[in-house]
């Protein structure tokens, strides 16, 4: 495992750091584990300098975001140190013992396996699953994501149901653990992305790539969530959707695209109608903003979905809609899908 990185990206994040980061140290022997820090504005470089010095830091010069700053971090690292893997984690999750050997072995018995993931637990209830990732990640085929283990809100309690290796479509980016020569080769995150949806877009290119995405039952991690933007966060709510129409736009084949983006765009407003009515009228704006900012860009999402040499028959696509599965049909849990 001395062929693996664990690389945590760090903004503001002192309290995580001081939480978390000892388990991280202790639990992943025969690693170099790396900090990038996104141009904090307290004082999370010099935590690290003076309480783990074991610990490699890379210091970027401004907040890219997490897409863009993972780009720039891991650019770094290659130019300086070859490593087979690297395992992306977030700065607000707990590792406990033996978290890496499953996932190391993983990928070591199938060469084609570009990223996978652990078990997502929830810190704050250790039983159940936790929203950004769960136990792997797919789609239904407006784009949509939900895990094993998470539709929508509706989270599911750990029962051993899902201790199984298997495909998925996406692994998250709160722990992904991921071939480090294939990253680079399809470019890494869309920096454009800045935040969120960002590794569905990653994975996705990869499959287009010809590569494989795989869910380790085998290991487990504790995220807290919610530690950059909150799921509040009109802005949180602006780059989910922006990035969600932008991730489709780029990636879903030539055949069915227009009736896809359209059907999406509809969906999307009755969610904004929803905000307004239910929630709040920022997060209804926000929905507005998404769709503008991508018809203003649409330029530079087509100039990348034209360097996506794209796959028609991509598995792990579920071929219904989950919204329609889920708030009309009432369906909770992965296995009523």
């Amino acid at each position: 495992m001395n062929q693996t990185a664990v690389v945590i990206l760090n903004y503001n994040g002192r309290k995580y750091l001081m939480d978390f980061l000892p388990s991280v140290i202790s639990h992943s022997l025969d690693t170099d584990i790396y900090v990038a820090d996104n141009a904090s504005t307290d004082d999370s470089v010099q935590l690290l300098k003076e309480l783990f010095p074991s610990v490699k830091i890379i210091q970027l010069a401004k907040n890219h975001g997490f897409a863009q700053g993972y780009n720039e971090a891991l650019l770094q690292i290659k130019s300086v140190t070859t490593f087979k893997y690297y395992i992306l984690l977030n700065s607000d999750v707990e590792v406990p013992q033996n978290w890496i050997k499953p996932m190391f072995d993983l990928m070591e018995s199938n060469q084609n396996i570009a990223a996978c993931q652990p078990k997502i637990k929830a810190y704050h209830e250790k039983t159940h699953f936790e929203y950004a990732g769960a136990a792997g990640g797919f789609i239904d085929r407006l784009g949509y994501p939900f895990c094993r283990g998470r539709v929508f809100l509706s989270l599911e309690e750990d029962l051993g149901q899902y201790n199984d290796n298997v495909e998925v479509f996406w692994a998250t980016g709160a722990c992904m653990f991921v071939r480090a020569n294939i990253f680079h080769e399809v470019g890494g995150f869309d920096g454009d992305f800045f935040a969120h949806m960002e590794e569905i877009d990653l994975c996705w290119r990869m499959k287009h790539a010809g590569y494989q995405i795989f869910t380790c039952g085998g290991s487990e991690v504790y995220h807290v969530g919610g530690g950059t933007l909150h799921k509040s966060n009109p802005h949180k709510t602006f780059l989910n959707f922006r990035n969600g129409l932008a991730m489709l736009y780029k990636n879903h084949p030539d055949k069915g695209l227009f009736k896809t983006i359209f059907t999406r765009l509809i969906l999307d407003g009755i969610a904004g109608i929803k905000f307004l009515f239910f929630d709040t009228w920022q997060d209804c704006w926000a929905v507005a903003k998404a769709h503008f900012n991508f018809y203003a860009n649409f330029g530079s999402w087509y100039k990348k979905r034209q360097k996506i040499q794209k796959r028609d028959n991509i598995g792990q696509i579920f071929t219904h809609n989950i919204v329609w599965q889920h708030f009309i049909k009432g369906k909770e849990r992965f296995d009523e899908m």
